[in-house]
């Protein structure tokens, strides 16, 4: 009886240890000093439109070239 419970306990605390492990892995990295203007903007920021829904149905007065796969 004694050794299930601590079979138990001890698969309880390796999952929690194992889910804190994957959350701080999959963390976002801290950011250094205050870099509020000094990284580039995105590509869709640069490009002044919005990512292209490729779902979206073509309009004939569009200058956007698809790609088609």
């Amino acid at each position: 009886m004694l050794s299930t419970l601590l079979t138990i306990a001890g698969v309880l605390v390796g999952l929690f240890v194992l889910l804190s492990l994957i959350v701080h892995l999959s963390a976002r990295p801290a950011t250094r000093g205050s870099t509020t203007g000094s990284r580039p903007p995105g590509w869709a920021s640069d490009a002044g439109q919005p990512h292209p829904d490729p779902w979206a149905p073509l309009s004939t007065t569009s200058t956007q070239i698809r790609t088609v796969r």
